[in-house]
């Protein structure tokens, strides 16, 4: 699942979900239905079935998936330079996928220690601009 979840936006480029419409998700289930196309049987069965899996979210492993491709959104923006944050990410940073995470226990000491890192990366640049 880890391995196939982006491939729409392999094509469609990706959108942050705070900007994602009705109509880019719409676009990504195209693309992604059009790769899976392209690929032979027992292939494109298998990997059809995952799709559906992952969309349903229904399954431990499909949940799983999910809080660890939020998680690293917000690992990704943790390492990048806060200069590139808007204003929205600063308070996003410390909630987005934490609901996700809170089903593992591992995932949500994870997340507890990005979290950190995050209010450890606000706090820096309040001091370096004071």
């Amino acid at each position: 699942m880890c391995l196939i979840h982006d491939f729409g936006e392999a094509i469609t480029g990706d959108i942050p979900s705070f900007l994602k419409t009705k109509d880019h998700e719409e676009t990504e289930e195209s693309a992604v239905k059009a790769l899976l196309s392209a690929l032979p049987e027992p292939q494109r069965g298998e990997l059809s079935k995952l799709v559906v899996e992952m969309d349903a979210l229904a399954t431990t492993e499909a949940r799983l998936y999910k809080a660890l491709d939020k998680l690293e959104a917000v690992i990704q923006h943790n390492e990048s330079d806060i200069c590139t944050w808007l204003p929205l990410e600063y308070e996003l940073q410390q909630t987005y996928a934490q609901e996700n995470a809170a089903e593992f226990p591992y995932l949500k000491e994870l997340r507890a220690l990005m979290l950190k890192d995050t209010l450890k990366k606000i706090e820096d640049a309040k001091e370096k601009q004071a």
